[in-house]
């Protein structure tokens, strides 16, 4: 703690004093303190003309204790203190009496919010007058809910930038001399020390950024000689032939006592606090079947919301581990399990956490074993869309498999020839491109492969009539960009490019054979549009541009959309939009 001695400024009055400040802080188990060292200039101004401005610097220091990181919202203390200050008895001629109206002056950091601060009891040392606080003021030095700057004073009364200001009276702190030390002992010099009480603040961190803990010297506060300036007191003496002599007297950190010395690294960040993004909370869900055959192996998924990569999932039956560890790759992780034993099966699956995300456990997913096998769940398949085509033209040939969720593939058959296959999304709709090459009406079959628990089904045929485009028209092609997983919950663009450029028209997007949101224009041949999935699974999301007088339309192929978390084939929103999604343009 630093012990500066108040030295003489002015002849033959010799009224100055210039006071090194130390802060320091006092909360524990966090970063160590942080110390910057600077000069403080400070000029004081007696109050008779036979004495001029005089001005003093000498080395100061500033310690502030503040955590090294906190987490984006949370809630933390800086605790400061004005270390021992000092000043003498007599200057040349002058007695002096007494000091007063002192004032330190800090910047509420940016990135973080102001929750209070208070004054720590029975830390102060020959304080008298009014009993320091700590306020919230603004530019103007008034009291201000929403001011930037955190004054420690006796109450606002200060020499100047307060309503209730004066640089010729007492007021607000006062320290009379006593010619002793903090400790009650006698100061050999026969100077008065004096301690400042100790502050903690409070305040909540921002999103992100850096919160930079500094003394006051931004705007007027920098300059030379001025009532903003971070340390202002004023000296109360007396002098023969003169009485009573005031010396208002203002610092700021500068290296030289000149007011053409600039601002020194005292202005700067005297401790940094970085904010870390707090890990999110996380919530685990287990897919498989409901119902396993003893003895046959079954798939079993732990799907992490959000989408996490990293950290492993333990799934358990009951409190026995199935197996070790699986990493979780994408937000989901599976293992292989073959059950023995008949019965209910409590299933769970516990998330590790990872960097920057919250360890979470699964709700219990009950798989009856039994001997014998469940009969498999008969399927019905039938063709949607498209009723309509042009020769030449990309479409989208879309079929519905109930009951939705059973998962597999659907094989088009375009009038006996290839098989073009499609995904089954969770809606239970698939999609495949297709492109027809002939005038005519063509029949569509779709052939669903069945799966785990369920029959295949095949559709009745469906007639597509194609017609010639007129010659003039334009072709075009349609891309949808590649949307891989999206948060449930989470805005995401889905994006349409459409070539040639100049194309004019529409897109409409589509999950599975729902519509999102309305058409989109297309401008210089993109169209975009914001939605949010709120339903988990996997879905075929499409484009299709409609094109206006003079262009063909068009189709995307299909992209997959996996959406995590627990399934729900239930509602898979085939034919509720605001079941699956939400979406604004």
């Amino acid at each position: 703690m630093q012990n500066k001695k108040t030295r003489r400024l002015a002849a033959p009055i010799g009224i100055g004093a210039v006071v090194g400040v130390t802060l320091l802080g006092g909360v524990p188990a966090q970063a160590a303190p942080v110390t910057t060292t600077f000069g403080t200039a400070c000029l004081a101004t007696p109050s008779t003309s036979l004495a001029g401005p005089e001005a003093q610097s000498q080395p100061g220091s500033v310690v502030v204790d503040a955590p090294a990181k906190v987490n984006a919202g949370e809630e933390f203390e800086v605790t400061f203190q004005p270390g021992t200050i000092s000043f003498p008895g007599s200057a040349s001629i002058a007695t002096i009496s007494n000091i007063s109206r002192i004032k330190v002056d800090v910047d509420l950091p940016a990135n973080a919010t102001y929750l209070g601060a208070d004054i720590v009891p029975g830390t102060s040392v020959g304080l008298s007058g009014v009993a320091p606080n700590i306020l919230r003021v603004n530019e103007n030095g008034a009291v201000d809910a929403a001011g930037t700057i955190l004054r420690l004073s006796g109450n606002n009364q200060v020499i100047g930038n307060s309503p209730t200001s004066s640089a010729s009276s007492e007021g607000g702190i006062v320290v009379a001399k006593t010619g002793k030390n903090v400790d009650g002992s006698a100061n050999a010099d026969g100077y008065t020390q004096f301690q400042l009480p100790k502050v903690k603040a409070r305040l909540k961190a921002a999103d992100s950024g850096t919160i930079d803990m500094k003394i006051r010297t931004g705007g007027n506060a920098g300059k030379w000689n001025d009532d903003k300036n971070f340390l202002t007191f004023v000296p109360k003496a007396s002098a023969p032939f003169v009485g009573t002599v005031w010396a208002p007297t203002k610092c700021s950190p500068r290296d030289a006592a000149d007011g053409n010395a600039p601002l020194n690294n005292g202005a700067g960040p005297l401790a940094s606090i970085a904010i870390t993004a707090a890990d999110k909370a996380t919530t685990t869900n287990v897919v498989g079947p409901a119902a396993a055959k003893n003895g046959t192996p079954v798939t079993l998924t732990a799907n992490v919301v959000p989408g996490v990569g990293g950290g492993t999932v333990l799934f358990k039956d009951g409190d026995a581990p199935l197996g070790n560890p699986v990493a979780v790759t994408g937000g989901s992780a599976s293992i292989t399990q073959t059950f023995t034993t008949d019965g209910d099966h409590s299933i769970t699956a516990e998330f590790s956490g990872t960097t920057g995300f919250l360890a979470s456990t699964s709700a219990v997913k009950v798989v009856k074993v039994t001997t014998d096998a469940p009969p498999d769940v008969a399927t019905s398949t039938t063709v949607t869309a498209p009723a309509n085509a042009k020769v030449g033209q990309d479409v989208n040939l879309t079929a519905k498999v109930g009951p939705a969720g059973s998962g597999g593939t659907v094989n088009f058959v375009v009038d006996d020839g290839a098989p073009v296959p499609g995904m089954v999304g969770t809606d239970g709709i698939a999609v495949a491109p297709y492109t027809f090459t002939t005038a005519g009406t063509h029949k569509v079959v779709a052939k669903f492969s069945g799966t785990t628990g369920f029959t295949p089904s095949v559709s009745p045929a469906f007639p597509v009539s194609v017609t010639t485009p007129a010659p003039a028209d334009v072709d075009t092609t349609t891309t949808l960009a590649a949307v891989g997983t999206a948060e449930k919950n989470v805005p995401v663009v889905l994006k349409a490019t459409v070539d040639p450029a100049n194309a004019k028209g529409t897109v409409q997007f589509k999950i599975g054979d729902a519509l999102i949101g309305g058409p989109v224009a297309v401008v210089d041949g993109v169209a975009t549009l914001s939605t949010t999935f709120v339903n988990s699974g996997t879905f075929n999301v499409t484009a299709e541009f409609t094109g206006s007088t003079g262009f063909t339309s068009s189709a995307a192929a299909p992209q997959t959309l996996t959406v995590p978390g627990a399934t729900d084939p239930g509602n898979g929103g085939t034919g509720s939009l605001d079941s699956l999604f939400g979406s604004s343009q």
